[in-house]
Formats: C-alpha cells, sequence, structure tokens
C-alpha cells in the first residue's frame, strides 16, 4: 500500500501531473532533466499515474523547463552561497535534491498542507530542507522564512491555477518580506479562449484536470508583473523554445517546439521569466 492520495483536493493532485512527467523523462534513454528520484517518489504514491495519459510533449516541456529553472537556482546560489531557495507550490518536486545546494543554504517548499504531507513522506529528510504547510494565498506563508538573506523564489506551474489578484499579492508579499532577491517562474504567454477550450476537449485526463483548475489567462508583455509590484526589475525572458536540450526531444517534437519558437507568440507560450528586487 502505497502514500494515501484520497483526501487531497483537485488543486493539490495537479502536482501529480509534472512529477510523473518528470519520472517519465528520467526513464528516457536521452533524459532532459534526470531526475531519478521523480521516479522512486511516483512509486511510493498510491495514485493512478498512468492515467492521468501525459502525452510526450508534456513530459519534454515538464523537464525542460524544471532543468531551466534548476540553472537559475544554481546561478543565484554561487552569487550569494548563503541564500534562502523558496519554492512557491512545490507539489511533490525535487529540485532540492538535484542542485543539492551546500549547508549554507536552506531550502522551503511552500504548498497545501495535504500535498506538503505527501512530499515529507515520499521524500528524504535533510537538514536544509524544509517544508511549508500554507497555502500561497495566505498573506502569512512567508512568516517563517528567514527575510534577512537573498531569496531565490521559483514557482513551476504554479501561476497558472492562481486569480490575478492572487498573484499580484505574492509578488508584493515577496518584497515586503524579504530584503533582497529574485522570482523566477514559467509562464504561457497570454491563454486565449481556443486554447482553453481544446485543453477542456483533450481526451487526457491530465488536461481535464488541469482545465478544472485554471486560474489565469496571463500576459504578453513580460513587464505586465511591474504593474503588480513595481519594487522589481524584469532580468530576463527566455523560451524553452529556443534551448539547446530541445535536440533531446522526440523528432516531430522537436520540429514543432523549434517552429514554435521562430515566432514572438509561439516562443512566449513555454517560457521562463525572471526578476530582481
Amino acid at each position: 500500500m502505497g502514500i494515501a492520495t484520497a483526501g487531497l483536493s483537485p488543486i493539490e493532485q495537479t502536482a501529480f501531473l509534472t512529477e510523473y512527467a518528470r519520472a517519465l523523462d528520467s526513464q528516457w534513454p536521452r533524459s532532459i532533466l534526470g531526475d531519478a528520484l521523480a521516479f522512486d517518489v511516483v512509486s511510493k504514491v498510491d495514485y493512478d499515474f498512468v492515467g492521468l495519459g501525459v502525452p510526450t510533449s508534456v513530459v519534454c516541456q515538464t523537464a525542460l523547463r524544471a532543468k531551466m529553472l534548476d540553472d537559475r537556482v544554481r546561478a543565484f546560489i554561487a552569487d550569494h552561497p548563503d541564500a534562502v531557495v523558496v519554492d512557491l507550490g512545490a507539489g511533490l518536486d525535487s529540485g532540492f535534491y538535484r542542485v543539492d545546494p551546500p549547508s549554507s543554504v536552506d531550502w522551503y517548499s511552500v504548498d497545501l498542507p495535504g500535498i506538503i504531507a505527501v512530499r515529507d513522506a515520499a521524500l528524504p529528510a535533510r537538514a536544509h530542507s524544509h517544508s511549508v504547510p500554507v497555502s500561497v494565498a495566505d498573506v502569512h506563508w512567508p512568516d517563517t522564512i528567514p527575510a534577512d538573506r537573498p531569496a531565490m523564489l521559483i514557482a513551476d506551474g504554479l501561476f497558472a491555477f492562481l486569480p490575478e489578484t492572487q498573484i499580484a499579492a505574492i509578488f508584493t508579499r515577496i518584497t515586503d518580506h524579504f530584503v533582497s532577491g529574485e522570482m523566477a517562474f514559467n509562464d504561457y504567454g497570454r491563454i486565449g479562449w481556443f486554447s482553453r477550450v481544446a485543453v477542456k476537449l483533450a481526451p487526457q485526463r491530465m488536461f481535464k484536470a488541469v482545465g478544472s483548475q485554471w486560474g489565469y489567462a496571463g500576459f504578453k508583455d513580460a513587464c505586465y508583473p511591474l504593474t503588480w509590484n513595481p519594487k522589481m526589475t524584469l532580468v530576463e525572458e527566455t523560451s524553452l523554445t529556443h534551448q539547446p536540450e530541445v535536440d533531446l526531444f522526440p523528432s516531430w517534437i522537436r520540429v514543432a517546439t523549434k517552429m514554435a519558437g521562430k515566432s514572438k507568440s509561439g516562443a512566449r507560450k513555454a517560457r521562463i521569466l525572471r526578476y530582481a528586487f
């Protein structure tokens, strides 16, 4: 009998989508992320992962965006060896173990209590890895995290499930609490009505689960989040479609991804945005 998941809310269960995608990638001969721990976590959890119907294209994008965020965390830690790393909407992600920061760095995984309980049961305990079982909609979510050290905040897949008012509140809370740092997250650009309907009508259970929880239509201009918090500065807008790891994608997905990257609208559908404060 695996770790129980029956009591999790639909929004908490969306964490299983990305974890299973990372696990599938780890089993490929040419893995993009190489997160073997994700496969171990999936094997411990009592959930119908196969029934999600996660397509290969989603595996590719999920693995590569996680790698891109990992790379930015590593770069920040290299410049700030006393940093705190804050993973918002962490789910079951094992980014702490992939990055393997020095003991001078503390890593905080923030998510809803139900999924944090599964996380703590499935992932090995480490002295400098801390779980924060709280909703990011709660204004007090950073209260247990040190405020006087450089902070690297990441969010992988979180903001698509939140209304804009909550996202804006998170941006404000970041600079209210932390002295300095960066915020990096994956973004899909502006999501039009056609894409939202297509996700809901797709046959895979994965898309139905995501479509039912989608909370934000997004934005085109990467400077738009500065309207939420002018104390932040845009320092990077990078498209997944332009990364060298795209060459590891299966042939038809590789071609489609590179073609999408030739237009601004296509490139912004899978991008990493990074802001400094």
